[in-house]
């Protein structure tokens, strides 16, 4: 049992310093490009998802708001259940505003 385990370990060594030396040859030779596109890119393409989420997820706080105050039939825990996923909404819609600003804030911080 014993030597198994030592021919194992010896195996796996043998095998990654044979990749790692071969790895080190094969990157010395040519630089490779290791990203598919530059900072502002990613940056532009994060803001998007960001604010098509805030988007999104204001609009089901706005739909069940406005659900619930339709659904509330005078009851006002019902109706400040309701203004209060109103609010939750406007907050996301303002997020989503202020999303390409916080984000360009980050991006001059990073040198982008």
């Amino acid at each position: 049992m014993f030597r198994r385990t030592i021919i194992r370990v010896v195996v796996v060594a043998v095998a990654t310093l044979t990749v790692l030396a071969g790895a080190g040859t094969a990157f010395a030779a040519e630089p490779q490009i290791l990203a598919a596109y530059d900072l502002p890119t990613i940056i532009s393409n994060i803001t998007n998802w960001i604010i098509g989420l805030l988007v999104g997820v204001a609009t089901l706080f706005l739909t069940i708001g406005g659900i619930r105050y339709l659904a509330a039939g005078g009851d006002p825990t019902e109706v400040e259940k309701a203004k209060s996923a109103f609010k939750s909404a406007l907050l996301g819609y303002a997020l989503a505003v202020l999303a390409p600003i916080l984000l360009g804030v980050v991006q001059g911080w990073i040198g982008g």
